[in-house]
C-alpha cells in the first residue's frame, strides 16, 4: 500500500496527458454522516482515537495491527479517500459526468464495526450507499481484485439493490477466506451475492472466460442504474501477495468490457472505477491505473505505446528501481465463451459452474 503507487500512477496519467482528457477534481473528506451510511459510531470514534493517538488503538477494532497498523491521522487519510469516491459516485448519479475513476479507492474490507485488509473506510461501499441515499433502486459492484471483496458484500448481504460480484483466487488458498460461491445473500437479499472462487494459478484465458461467463448475464437481467466495479491490480503474475497470472493485458480487457457493460446495460452508462489490492507498486499498478483512466476518458491508451522517458525517470527518483518500457506486457489475451461448452474435468471450469449454480437460479436465471 506504498503511497508511491499513487503517486506513480498520477504520473504516468499526465505523461500521456490523460489530465486534459479528464476533469481532475478534489472532493472533501467523507463526514461523520457519511461514515455512519456503512460504519457503525463506536468504531469510527474509535478510528478517531487512534488517528489522534496510534498508542491509543484499539485491537478489538482491527487497529493497531499487522495488517492495520494505527498511525497519525489515519481518520483524516481514511476519509479523505472515501470522500473522493463518494463524490466521484455523487457526480456520475447526478449526471455531470458518465464516467469517474478514484484509484486511490477500492478498499474494498473494511467491515461496519472494524479495519481489515489494510483498509480502514469501505469506500465502495460507502459510494454506493450514498447513491441508495440519493434514490438509487439498482447498484451492481463488481469486484475484480484478487481478494474477495467482503466487506462490500457484508455491508449488502440483505439488500436486493445492490448485486455485488467478486471475482477473486480461491479462499482455500488466500485471505480472507470468504466469497465462496455459497455465499449469496440472504433475506430479501437472497442472489443478490455472487462469487467466483478461481484456483491458485488461473491465468488469462480462464480469468477472462469467467468474467465473462458470469458478469455480462448478471447485468443484462439486473439492468443497473450505475455499475461500480474495483480494479485491483494483484491479480498480475508479478503481485507478491496471491497466486494468480493474469497480464496487464487481460487486465486492460476486464476493463474495456466493464466500460463497454456500462454503456450496454447502465442507464446512461452510469460507471464508477476504483482502484484496489496492488503491490507490484513500480511494474504493474501505475500502469493497470493508467489504462483504466484512458478507457474511462474515451480516450484509451495503446497498449504497444512507449513509456514516456520523463516517467522512467521519475520512477528512478522515487524508488531507485527501473520503471516498464511499454504499456503492455506483450500478452493478446482471448479466452472461450462459455457457450463454447463446459469441460468437467477443468478446474476453472468447475468453479465457474459452482457460481452459475448457486446464485442463478435465485435469480430466476438459467444455469
Amino acid at each position: 500500500m506504498d503511497p508511491v503507487r499513487l503517486a506513480l500512477t498520477m504520473g504516468l496519467v499526465r505523461a500521456f496527458g490523460l489530465d486534459g482528457a479528464v476533469d481532475v477534481v478534489a472532493a472533501k473528506p467523507a463526514g461523520e454522516s457519511t461514515l455512519r451510511l456503512v460504519h457503525r459510531e463506536d468504531y469510527v470514534a474509535a478510528v478517531r482515537a487512534a488517528s489522534a493517538d496510534p498508542k491509543r488503538a484499539d485491537q478489538r477494532y482491527g487497529l493497531g495491527t499487522v495488517d492495520d497498523p494505527a498511525f497519525a491521522g489515519m481518520h483524516e487519510v481514511s476519509a479523505l479517500i472515501a470522500g473522493q469516491s463518494v463524490a466521484a459516485a455523487e457526480a456520475v448519479w447526478r449526471g455531470d459526468t458518465s464516467h469517474a475513476v478514484n484509484f486511490t479507492g477500492g478498499l474494498h474490507h473494511a467491515m461496519p464495526g472494524g479495519a481489515a485488509g489494510f483498509c480502514i473506510y469501505n469506500d465502495p461501499a460507502l459510494a454506493i450507499a450514498r447513491m441508495l441515499e440519493l434514490g438509487a433502486e439498482r447498484v451492481a459492484y463488481i469486484d475484480v481484485d484478487v481478494h474477495h471483496g467482503d466487506g462490500v458484500q457484508a455491508a449488502f448481504w440483505e439488500d436486493p439493490r445492490v448485486l455485488t460480484v467478486s471475482l477473486h483466487e480461491h479462499p482455500r488458498t488466500l485471505f480472507p477466506q470468504t466469497g465462496w460461491p455459497e455465499e449469496t445473500g440472504s433475506g430479501a437479499g437472497a442472489g443478490s451475492a455472487v462469487n467466483v472462487a478461481l484456483p491458485a494459478g488461473t491465468g488469462d484465458a480462464g480469468w477472462l472466460r469467467a468474467f465473462h461467463a458470469v458478469v455480462p448475464e448478471l447485468l443484462a437481467d439486473f439492468r443497473p442504474q450505475v455499475l461500480v466495479s474495483q480494479h485491483g491490480a494483484d491479480t498480475h503474475f508479478e503481485d507478491p501477495l496471491a497466486h494468480l497470472a493474469v497480464s496487464l493485458d487481460a487486465q486492460r480487457a476486464v476493463m474495456s468490457a466493464c466500460h463497454d457493460l456500462a454503456h450496454e446495460y447502465v442507464e446512461g452508462g452510469r460507471w464508477v472505477a476504483l482502484g484496489g489490492g496492488g503491490y507490484a507498486v513500480v511494474d504493474v499498478v501505475p500502469r493497470s491505473w493508467t489504462h483504466l483512466v484512458g478507457i474511462a476518458a474515451h480516450a484509451p491508451v495503446d497498449p504497444e505505446s512507449v513509456i514516456p522517458p520523463s516517467w522512467r525517470d521519475e520512477v528512478y527518483a522515487r524508488t531507485r528501481q527501473l520503471g516498464p518500457a511499454r504499456m503492455t506486457d506483450g500478452r493478446t489475451p482471448s479466452w472461450k465463451s462459455w457457450e463454447e461448452g463446459y469441460d468437467p474435468a477443468d478446474r476453472l471450469d468447475q468453479a465457474v459452474l459452482a457460481t452459475r449454480r448457486a446464485a442463478f437460479p435465485l435469480r430466476g436465471l438459467l444455469t
